[in-house]
């Protein structure tokens, strides 16, 4: 796969954590078995490896590592930064005994890094203070079988920028929260209507720079197919979810909309005000709002008929399953997890923050903040199982087979919207991605 969204602005890399997750695909056969940390002493130095994003996110961790070593003297941490468009495979490729006390990892790779048992739980290690304070959405993409593997500091969501000056000029009502999201026929009609004030009829941008047939292909639009009622993976098969009747017609709408589309090559389409809707993720706000100012407005994705629905998942913080200081590493992880280190990271990245008590300050976030419809989404987490009508940020499905699901659901998704039938291209996804998880006896961790 590529590496989603290219050069420019890296945030939306970071926070969406859309590394190669291609390279895991390779490494089934680990066969899991739930690894334990040892408990250690509490005191002496830890190891700790995180990936080297934009240079703000960098300061703001080499900051809070700086201030960990000054506040007490029992622990030191030691920060090996890893380029970001390595990081995934050096973890990938370094022995378990390798890795070190404390590592970050891209959300959607968590599952395998258990199943290869390179990652312990942090329960126990962390304090209760800590764990209760995650926030549920950060908890699920975090959890297996009721064990936490993982907590992040910020977290991710999606919707619709709009113009308000060109949905007023095309008299288009628009929502204001997800409680009144537009249907997908309503949605259809708005881009209609906007088509007909526009002088190359094309009001929408969906991120094709990023490349569909990417992460953020499945981070993206899988939203559209949880929102119609169909799903990734139900009870670990792809074959009757993926390529349900719902899923099928949901992908017919979506690639209806192409009429509509701005290619965006320059990822600039939205702030230039060349469209008037912008299908993307929390980490365009600062430069959209710099753009657009009060005429900015942020809308919640279209509802297929089962509530709208948003991704959701980043960047996450673990203990290595070797390390022999669990008990210093979740001390560390305490401090790097408190308001003042999650505040400055996500003044940093822009991200959601991913504490409950780091989101109730957010002057972005908060509530009456512009971007609340990102929180108010969290709030409603389904897990990446349970999807119903009521919750609303769905976890991408937490399992070692994830680099499968989502190289054949983007895939899939490319060449539907390049004008393949839908439900061919759905049924062989499924069909390949039910193929891989009988061939690895379902990924599943013992």
């Amino acid at each position: 796969m590529t590496n989603g969204p290219g050069r420019h602005r890296r945030t939306s890399l970071t926070a969406l954590a859309l590394l190669p997750l291609a390279a895991l695909a390779a490494c089934g056969g680990g066969g899991g078995g739930d690894t334990s940390a040892e408990e250690g002493s509490g005191k002496g130095t830890i190891s700790v490896w995180a990936h080297q994003g934009q240079a703000s996110e960098t300061a703001a961790l080499q900051n809070a590592v700086k201030s960990f070593n000054s506040s007490q003297s029992a622990v030191k941490a030691e920060l090996k930064l890893i380029p970001e468009k390595d990081y995934t495979k050096t973890i990938t490729a370094t022995d378990a005994a390798e890795l070190p006390d404390v590592l970050e990892f891209d959300g959607p790779t968590m599952a395998n890094f258990v199943y290869t048992r390179k990652l312990a739980p942090v329960d126990g290690h962390v304090s209760a203070k800590t764990l209760g304070n995650a926030t549920d959405a950060i908890k699920a993409q975090g959890e297996i079988d009721g064990k936490h593997y993982g907590l992040g500091m910020f977290d991710a969501g999606l919707g619709l920028y709009a113009n308000k000056k060109m949905l007023d000029a095309a008299a288009v009502k628009y929502p204001t929260s997800a409680d009144d999201a537009w249907t997908a026929e309503e949605f259809g009609k708005a881009l209609s209507a906007l088509k007909g004030k526009d002088s190359d009829g094309k009001v929408l941008d969906i991120s094709e720079q990023y490349g569909l047939a990417s992460e953020w292909g499945t981070f993206g639009f899988s939203p559209v197919l949880w929102s119609a009622g169909g799903a990734l993976l139900k009870d670990g098969k792809a074959e009757g979810a993926l390529d349900s009747p719902k899923a099928v017609a949901a992908m017919k709408t979506f690639q209806s909309w192409k009429t509509y589309v701005d290619p965006n090559t320059d990822g600039n389409a939205f702030a230039k005000g060349k469209v008037a809707l912008s299908w993307v993720g929390h980490w365009m706000y600062p430069a959209y709002s710099e753009a657009l100012g009060d005429e900015l407005v942020v809308l919640p994705l279209p509802d297929f008929g089962n509530g709208p629905k948003t991704g959701q998942g980043s960047w996450a913080w673990g203990i290595g399953a070797d390390s022999k200081n669990g008990k210093a590493a979740g001390t560390f992880l305490d401090y790097l997890l408190n308001d003042t280190n999650v505040g400055a990271m996500t003044k940093a990245n822009g991200a959601v923050p991913a504490t409950e008590s780091a989101l109730a300050k957010s002057e972005l976030y908060k509530e009456g903040g512009p971007l609340q419809l990102f929180a108010d989404q969290l709030a409603k987490p389904c897990g990446d199982s349970d999807i119903n009508a009521f919750c609303v940020a769905v976890t991408r499905p937490v399992t070692a087979g994830y680099p499968t699901v989502t190289a054949k659901f983007s895939t899939a998704l490319n060449s539907i919207y390049g004008g393949a039938d839908p439900e061919e291209a759905l049924q062989k996804a499924a069909r390949a991605i039910d193929r891989d998880f009988t061939d690895n006896a379902g990924y599943e961790i013992p």
